[in-house]
């Protein structure tokens, strides 16, 4: 065994022992982001006439009015989500809600931005980071991508 293999040999086991779970991480992912976004949709839904209020005054979503930045991001943080968690145009589907994500930071970055929401723009951060995974890494095997992928073949 050469010099060079020994080096590697602890990182060729590490990945031979956590390569299984890259599909899992993946799901585990998807199930997380989807969940956030998911429940601030319903949560717009539901309260339709808060949401309106929030975007009139609150939120500053630029080229869009008010009323149709509310049917934009709350039908964002539903239709993309739904597909996340059934891993179907799983990267489609991540570009679209790394793009709410990122509409909702511009939206309300006046607060987000601003001394003291560190944390809550760090959960931003963590979304999108997650979603970029996504994005360039795939759904995973546990998806409806994979699933169809694998009929074609």
């Amino acid at each position: 065994m050469s010099l060079l293999q020994k080096i590697e040999a602890p990182d060729v086991f590490a990945a031979r022992l956590l390569d299984p779970l890259q599909s899992l991480f993946a799901l585990g992912a998807r199930l997380y982001v989807s969940w956030q976004f998911l429940k601030s949709g319903y949560l717009k839904v539901t309260s339709w006439d808060s949401t309106l209020y929030l975007f009139e005054n609150e939120y500053h979503t630029p080229v869009l009015s008010p009323h149709a930045a509310a049917v934009a991001g709350a039908f964002g943080e539903l239709f993309f989500p739904t597909l996340l968690v059934l891993g179907f145009v799983g990267r489609l589907s991540a570009i679209g809600l790394f793009a709410v994500n990122a509409m909702a930071v511009i939206s309300y970055s006046q607060v987000l931005l601003a001394e003291g929401s560190e944390a809550a723009l760090g959960q931003h951060i963590l979304w999108g980071t997650l979603l970029v995974f996504l994005i360039v890494y795939g759904p995973g095997k546990y998806s409806l991508d994979c699933l169809l992928n694998r009929s074609r073949f």
